[in-house]
């Protein structure tokens, strides 16, 4: 199969989206992180804290499976440009694979984080 150039061209708009979404994350987490604390000390934080490295880790991940998928399209684009043509198809099909990783980190993040509001509303009905 034989793709253009404008075949990997078409992920940036794509990939700088959800990296400004990933980021948008992270900074409320390390807001989030920042004010705890503020607020006492019990099991429920203890919870809370946990979950809150989970996904810190998770968004790290994210980010950098983004910002290798978007290294990968400019790298295709050149392999294509210089008439690379097979290695330009191999390097956007790990492009691909590296942008399905950082979805797949984030759909896990959500779920994490859905928990952690879970532990949070548990915290407020034994106040």
């Amino acid at each position: 199969m034989t793709i253009d150039i404008a075949t990997p061209a078409m992920l940036f708009p794509a990939i700088s989206l959800l990296l400004l979404a990933y980021t948008n994350r992270f900074l409320t987490l390390a807001t989030i992180i920042r004010n705890f604390s503020k607020e006492k000390w019990d099991q429920n934080t203890e919870a809370q804290i946990h979950n809150l490295r989970v996904r810190i880790q998770l968004i790290k991940w994210m980010q950098i499976a983004g910002v290798v998928s978007f290294f990968l399209c400019v790298l295709s684009m050149l392999a294509i440009y210089l008439t690379y043509q097979i290695a330009g198809n191999w390097i956007f099909a790990a492009s691909l694979v590296c942008l399905l990783y950082s979805l797949w980190t984030s759909v896990r993040e959500i779920l994490i984080s859905v928990e952690a509001l879970d532990v949070h509303l548990d915290g407020i009905k034994t106040k």
